[in-house]
């Protein structure tokens, strides 16, 4: 429960401790439910849910949260395995102030962190800029395809992207260049708890009739390969050096293996999928069981591309 000792502050007990922050002018929730939030729809709650108003509404509240808050984004909350007992500390969540799109000049488009990749690349389209198509193919935000250098197609945000403007955990606000994220596979340097409030990003001269018609052969071909109508987080592995994780998955036998509720999907063994009521512990030891059966089939270490996040039951007690 949440109080407030004097005007203008609200009081909260964490699991490290109690907590005194100034009210924010965004909405601020305790033990905010996170399972709807995500694609998997499983989950438990966040103790802090925060939704913050704009940029320097995040940076003053970051700014007064004691150094031992543990600080986490969520975007539109695919690619996230949230753990059964929940998230401690505060989870951050960009809203409907964080999705607008400013256009800069003939080729550069300022983008919102809370910019899903839909409005993104449709908007390029709108200004006659191409190479933001494959965008439209993440399921996701702009604030974490900044972070986790997110790609499809062929085509990643290290191509597109001039600079990020980020609050870091202390509050404090700072310019990311494309150098400064030193991108690699599904990874930036972005330090842990920094929020992407918005990004620059630069593509190049086209025809919005053809950039629509590459945006339309995107969904097409997900359509066709993809368990876009279920409960899923999307990529669930990383491709290994020279492999295909969904070819390594397939040759250990894993399609269609399940645990529960939990399965490997018939369609794309790279995806897990919850057939209805599965727990994330379900989904969580499924691909631990994938891994196991992969390493013991061909000898290669898959690594997780889902982030996995949270505690397990038995951590939050429950």
């Amino acid at each position: 429960m949440a109080s407030k000792p004097h005007t203008g502050e609200l009081q909260f007990a964490l699991r490290g401790g109690s907590i005194s922050v100034p009210e924010p002018r965004g909405r601020l929730t305790a033990h905010a439910p996170l399972a709807k939030l995500t694609w998997f729809k499983t989950g438990g709650p966040a103790e802090l849910l925060f939704e913050p108003a704009d940029a320097d509404d995040l940076a003053v509240f970051l700014s007064a949260l004691p150094d031992w808050v543990p600080v986490m984004g969520l975007g539109l909350g695919s690619n996230l395995i949230i753990r059964d007992g929940g998230v401690n500390g505060v989870v951050v969540r960009l809203g409907k102030g964080f999705a607008d799109v400013e256009r800069l000049d003939d080729l550069t488009l300022k983008l919102g962190g809370g910019t899903s990749g839909v409005l993104a690349s449709s908007s390029a389209r709108d200004h006659g800029i191409a190479g933001l198509e494959f965008l439209k193919s993440i399921p996701g935000s702009v604030g974490g395809f900044v972070r986790m250098n997110g790609g499809a197609y062929g085509r990643e945000v290290k191509d597109i992207l001039v600079e990020a403007e980020v609050v870091l955990r202390s509050g404090e606000r700072r310019v990311f260049t494309l150098d400064d994220l030193q991108y690699s596979y599904r990874h930036s340097a972005l330090p842990g708890g920094a929020i992407v409030t918005s990004a620059t990003m630069r593509g190049s001269k086209g025809d919005p009739a053809a950039i629509q018609a590459e945006m339309d052969r995107i969904p097409a071909a997900r359509e066709a390969s993809q368990p876009l109508r279920t409960k899923t987080g999307g990529s669930t592995f990383k491709n290994p050096p020279g492999h295909s994780a969904w070819e390594l998955v397939d040759r250990a036998g894993c399609r269609g293996l399940a645990i529960g509720d939990a399965q490997v999907s018939e369609k794309h063994t790279n995806f897990l999928i919850n057939n209805g009521n599965a727990a994330s512990a379900d989904i969580e030891a499924l691909g631990e069981e994938v891994r196991r059966r992969v390493r013991e089939n061909s000898g290669i270490e898959l690594e997780w591309e889902i982030r996995r996040v949270g505690l397990t039951a038995e951590e939050a007690g429950q």
